[in-house]
């Protein structure tokens, strides 16, 4: 099926973000982030803000749990921007040439409704190339859920099979494909530029 749409994931896939850029600095050891980021701030626990619960419920109820990492805890949620790296390198100059191509672009994100703003606003130039987004915080559903794929899909008046979805999380690229849609493992710029040139989307 031909393909006449692309959405895209944000986090990995258009911006950098890791929580290891902020906490490996703040605990200035890596192995120490990492027993923090896996034991106390894990993604699970951040997929709560990407589903729409707001910091002033999560951050109180984790220090509760964890008292001794109270101040680590906090600085998720008041040092947030240390955790983005930019945007990734080459993915602006790649949806450039696509807009070029006229190929209509989108994002569907799992992320916060309360971080999300300031980085919308910090990488303009990147997301200005998509006509629209849906954001999981601001619907709070959160991928592979195949009901946000469905928000989306309505929303835009999308046609999933003639739709590519791409993310770094192969769980969200099975969901969507799920739903019918066309989907894309993102490992690199270089990867998913050589899979549009394969599809004669990209000269």
């Amino acid at each position: 099926m031909k393909i006449k749409n692309i959405v895209f994931d944000f986090g990995a896939v258009l911006i950098d973000w890791n929580p290891h850029y902020l906490y490996d600095s703040y605990f200035g050891s890596r192995s120490k982030a990492d027993e923090f980021l896996s034991q106390v701030c894990d993604m699970d626990w951040n997929l709560q803000m990407d589903a729409g619960r707001p910091f002033s419920e999560t951050i109180p109820e984790r220090v509760a749990l964890f008292p001794e990492w109270e101040e680590a805890i906090r600085i998720y949620e008041t040092r947030w921007q240390e955790m983005i790296g930019g945007e990734i390198k080459g993915m602006y100059e790649l949806l450039k040439a696509l807009t070029l191509s006229v190929m209509p672009m989108y994002g569907l994100t799992n992320w916060s409704r309360e971080t999300f703003p300031p980085v919308r606003v910090r990488y303009a130039r990147i997301f200005n190339q998509l006509r629209g987004y849906v954001v999981s915080g601001e619907e709070c559903v959160v991928k592979p859920n195949p009901e946000i794929y469905r928000i989306l899909m309505e929303k835009y008046r999308l046609e999933p099979t003639e739709t590519l979805f791409v993310d770094d999380n192969m769980k969200n690229v099975l969901g969507a494909r799920n739903v019918g849609m066309q989907a894309f493992h993102f490992q690199s710029v270089e990867g998913f530029a050589s899979y549009l040139e394969d599809q004669g989307i990209l000269r």
